[in-house]
């Protein structure tokens, strides 16, 4: 594995847009007990305040009080019953905003994730936030993590360059949905959604 360190919160833009763009070519690293899973982030959604597709659009909940947390913090929901979702929180403590973790380029603990999502096609392992989630084994446990801090989930930067990043709507949503606050890595096999929206 190339040099990776840990990314400081001061590194992370205080602005939702600008830090799911950021976060395009940083590392996510998940260490386990049977050894570290890892992977390049090539896919992200900025959820902004007062986005009405976004979970903090109501206010802070029980359930989804680390977005109102400072930036750098995990938040993990279940989605349909079945997936968990990562999300980074954003903004400044009490503002509730956050960055879905769409995709990852897996690069280390690649037996790790098979194993953990049942499947061998590297392409396959992390293309997706739910299909993500389950490679790297997240789930509510981690909800409130302090990803800026060394532990069992955290960001990391590495010695490579990303490429060209793109920049479409977000995939799946009703509200808001027109709004181009989805970015990703062009040309990146690991991608998720249809070919249309990484044109």
């Amino acid at each position: 594995m190339a040099v990776r360190r840990l990314l400081a919160r001061l590194e992370l833009p205080t602005d939702t847009v600008s830090l799911a763009r950021y976060l395009i070519g940083k590392l996510l690293v998940r260490e386990l007990p049977e050894g570290v899973a890892s992977g390049r982030i090539v896919e992200t959604e900025a959820y902004v305040v007062g986005d009405a597709a976004g979970h903090a659009y109501r206010g802070m909940t029980r359930r989804n009080r680390s977005l109102f947390l400072e930036r750098g913090r995990a938040y993990i929901y279940l989605a349909y019953g079945s997936s968990y979702m990562l999300n980074i929180s954003s903004e400044t403590p009490g503002i509730g905003a956050g960055v879905l973790i769409r995709a990852l380029e897996p690069l280390e603990g690649i037996p790790i994730m098979q194993l953990n999502r049942g499947v061998e096609r590297l392409r396959d392992l992390a293309r997706g936030p739910g299909r993500l989630a389950q490679a790297l084994r997240v789930d509510r446990s981690l909800d409130g993590l302090d990803l800026c801090q060394e532990g069992s989930l955290w960001l990391g930067r590495g010695d490579h360059e990303p490429g060209e990043i793109g920049q479409s709507i977000r995939i799946g949503i009703s509200r808001d949905a027109d709004r181009p606050l989805r970015f990703y890595l062009r040309d990146s096999p690991f991608v998720s959604g249809p070919r249309s929206f990484t044109e």
